[in-house]
C-alpha cells in the first residue's frame, strides 16, 4: 500500500508509517526491513525520500542500518525513567520486573586526581574507594558502573558492593543520598565497555555521570555508568518558567 499524501513533506508521512507498521507487528524487533528499492515500490516514493525518512528513525533509535547486511528494527528499550528521577540501577531492573544481579570487576584505593579535589573537596593525601562493576539484568549485562567515594566515608571492613550503592550508603555509612548533579554523554562503541557489555558494534551508549549529594549538601559518591541505548530509555519533564 502507497503512502497518501497529505500537506506535509513526504519523508514525514514516510516516518509516521514506517512507525505504525513497527508498532503493529509487520516488521518485528531485530527484523530487517525490506531493501531500500523494495520498500520504496511497496510505498510509492523515492529511494531518497525513504533514506532521508530512514536517517530519521535512525536517530530516534527505532531502526539501526547495518553496513553491507541491511536495516533492521530497533528492539524497545527494556528500562524506562525520567532523569529527573533518581533511581539506583538496582531499582530500575526491578522496576522492570527483572532480577539484578552485580559482576565485580575491581575495587581498588587511589589518590585524587585533580576533579576529585574539585567534586569532594578533599585533599591529595585523601584516599578514594574506587569499584568497578557490570549490573546485570535477568543474567545479561546491561550497564558498567564505575562508582568511586572518599575511603573515609566508608566502613574499614568494606571490600565491594554487590547491589545497591545508595542502599549500602544508607544502611552502613548513614548516608542518603538526596540528590545528584548529572551529565549525559551519547556515545558509540567503547572498545572496552561494549564488548563486556555484549553491544553489536554499532550498538550505542548512554553515559550518566553524576555527582551524588547527601540531606547536607556533602558529595558522596561520583559514577560514571554506561548504559545499553538499546535497553536503556530516559525522558526528561521540561516547563516553562
Amino acid at each position: 500500500m502507497t503512502i497518501k499524501t497529505d500537506n506535509r513533506h513526504l519523508y514525514l508521512q514516510v516516518i509516521d508509517r514506517l512507525k505504525k507498521d513497527i508498532d503493529r507487528g509487520i516488521y518485528k524487533e531485530k527484523e530487517r526491513l525490506p531493501s531500500e528499492f523494495d520498500l520504496s515500490r511497496k510505498l510509492g516514493i523515492s529511494r531518497a525520500t525513504l533514506r532521508e525518512a530512514l536517517r530519521i528513525l535512525e536517530e530516534e533509535n527505532r531502526i539501526v542500518r547495518r553496513h553491507g547486511v541491511g536495516t533492521f528494527v530497533c528492539a524497545k528499550p527494556l528500562f524506562t525513567s525520567g532523569i529527573e528521577q533518581l533511581y539506583s540501577v538496582t531499582d530500575m531492573i526491578k522496576q522492570a520486573g527483572m532480577e539484578p544481579g552485580t559482576v565485580l570487576l575491581s575495587s581498588t584505593s587511589q589518590g585524587p586526581t585533580d576533579e576529585d579535589l574539585t567534586r569532594f573537596d578533599c585533599t591529595p593525601e585523601d584516599e578514594l574507594t574506587v569499584i568497578e562493576r557490570v549490573r546485570t539484568a535477568g543474567g545479561d549485562p546491561v550497564v558498567y558502573c564505575v562508582d568511586k567515594m572518599p575511603a573515609s566515608l566508608l566502613p574499614t571492613s568494606f571490600t565491594h558492593q554487590d547491589g545497591s550503592m545508595f542502599s549500602f550508603l544508607k544502611e552502613n555509612g548513614r548516608f542518603l543520598i538526596s540528590h545528584a548533579v548529572t551529565h549525559i554523554e551519547p556515545v558509540g562503541y567503547h572498545e572496552k565497555v561494549s564488548p563486556i557489555l555484549g553491544c553489536e558494534p554499532e550498538t550505542a551508549l548512554l553515559v550518566l555521570k553524576q555527582l551524588h549529594f547527601d540531606e547536607e549538601d556533602q558529595p558522596i559518591l561520583y559514577s560514571v555508568n554506561y548504559f545499553r541505548a538499546d535497553s536503556f530509555s530516559f525522558h526528561v519533564v521540561r516547563k516553562r518558567v
